[in-house]
């Protein structure tokens, strides 16, 4: 997320959807057509999608005030752009997290299974969350602006434990009992990580003192793999959203953090002994199984050319041989891209693949939302939901303020054996 600033009035959007596209390559069909893709010959489509929904709240609590009633505009917003991409198992970004699962529920039951706008409902019987980073006290001041406590200085950027959490829907058994949580992973113990250095000292990298440091988890958020069973057959969902690669200064804390985060999964998804120095929350460790099929989704913050992050973040997912970019896309962002101007004009990554509208002036819009499944996975199709001016579903994407968020949802559909659910 980015804190919008400055938005063109002409900002309008599009949809275009990638459908039988090996990975790789993107082909695109008329807006008009539907985004479910079928059932072939005993095979099946799983559609596998993340969205950094926006659905996160000023204090604790407001959320699920919010999704006690399904009058909510914004919720009910999301609740569309779910039921018209109808996603099987879809990561919800900057959902704030609330013990016992409570505001999960709640978007479910009040949005999600309620037909909005005469869009089918669609229901989820596994859900998944866990607690965040994200606002929890670290005791320290780790933006070393010499007092302790707030936002800044917790374990991951927050005003109340929880903020800007996450949720796992699925229409597919969750292998509860085997999910692998990584909110504890110290950054530290990175084997290389990249830890700031405080430019006003000669001692190297020294932003964090010992004990900050004995504190300070890799995971802003947090990292989960959640095994998906879908015909028998396992798919581990490696769902994260690393912190923004902004609000810092010369140190660049968070563009190192946001990077290493990033990394984390490239060194999980090869496993072997370059992962053997991962632990997960309950001692386990190590990283996937060879041949074990994967989909790492999320908001990386992260664009392969343009944007704040540091050169090569993302790339380290995109580069790994184990994992394939099936290069999702939309017309919309092409044509929102040309309307806004601004710092799009400079950028060097083509627009088609953009899935994040940031002010104009000095952001623009950028790749930030990824769903990058493993080479073990066919491919069958992908696509970002951003509907072109004038066409169905343009008016939830929108212009700033946004009716929804400033991110778009984005899919890859796998195809698999086994049943259909529809």
């Amino acid at each position: 997320m980015r804190i919008p600033t400055a938005c063109s009035a002409a900002v309008l959007a599009a949809a275009l959807v990638v459908v039988g596209a090996p990975a790789g390559s993107a082909v695109a069909y008329d807006d008009s057509r539907s985004v479910i893709a079928g059932t072939r010959a005993g095979k099946q489509d799983v559609r596998f999608a993340t969205y950094n929904a926006s659905l996160n709240r000023a204090a604790p609590g407001d959320l699920v005030r919010d999704l006690s009633t399904p009058a909510n505009t914004q919720a009910r917003a999301i609740a569309e752009v779910i039921q018209i991409n109808r996603p099987d198992v879809v990561l919800l970004n900057e959902f704030d997290y609330v013990a016992g699962g409570r505001a999960a529920d709640l978007f479910s039951q009040n949005y999600l299974r309620v037909g909005q706008n005469g869009k089918a409902p669609i229901d989820y019987p596994y859900v998944y969350t866990a607690p965040s980073n994200t606002g929890v006290p670290s005791g320290f001041d780790l933006n070393n602006d010499g007092r302790v406590g707030g936002a800044d200085d917790a374990l991951g950027f927050g005003a109340f434990e929880g903020q800007y959490g996450m949720v796992v829907y699925s229409r597919y058994p969750i292998r509860t009992e085997a999910v692998r949580t990584f909110q504890d992973f110290l950054w530290k113990d990175m084997p290389g990580a990249l830890l700031p250095d405080n430019p006003a000292t000669e001692a190297a990298d020294d932003w964090y003192s010992t004990d900050e440091l004995a504190a300070l988890p890799l995971s802003s958020k947090s990292h989960w793999d959640v095994p998906v069973e879908v015909g028998g057959r396992t798919v581990h969902v490696l769902a994260s959203h690393p912190t923004p690669p902004v609000f810092d200064g010369q140190e660049d804390r968070n563009g190192r953090r946001n990077s290493d985060e990033i990394r984390f999964w490239s060194d999980y998804v090869t496993g072997g002994p370059g992962a053997s120095y991962i632990y997960d929350d309950d001692g386990g460790t190590g990283g996937l199984n060879r041949g074990e099929r994967f989909v790492v989704m999320g908001d990386q913050n992260s664009d392969p050319l343009d944007g704040d992050s540091r050169a090569g973040s993302i790339g380290q997912l995109l580069g790994n041989k184990l994992v394939q970019d099936p290069l999702p896309s939309s017309n919309g962002a092409v044509e929102a891209s040309a309307l806004q101007g601004g710092a799009n004009a400079k950028h060097r990554s083509d627009p088609r693949f953009d899935t994040a509208d940031f002010e104009d002036r000095d952001a623009g819009n950028i790749r930030a939302d990824y769903v990058l499944p493993s080479r073990t996975l066919k491919v069958a199709a992908a696509g970002v939901f951003w509907p072109r001016a004038g066409s169905p579903g343009a008016e939830l994407t929108g212009i700033f303020p946004f009716p929804t968020s400033d991110h778009r949802l984005v899919f890859v559909d796998v195809t698999l054996s086994g049943g259909r659910l529809r």
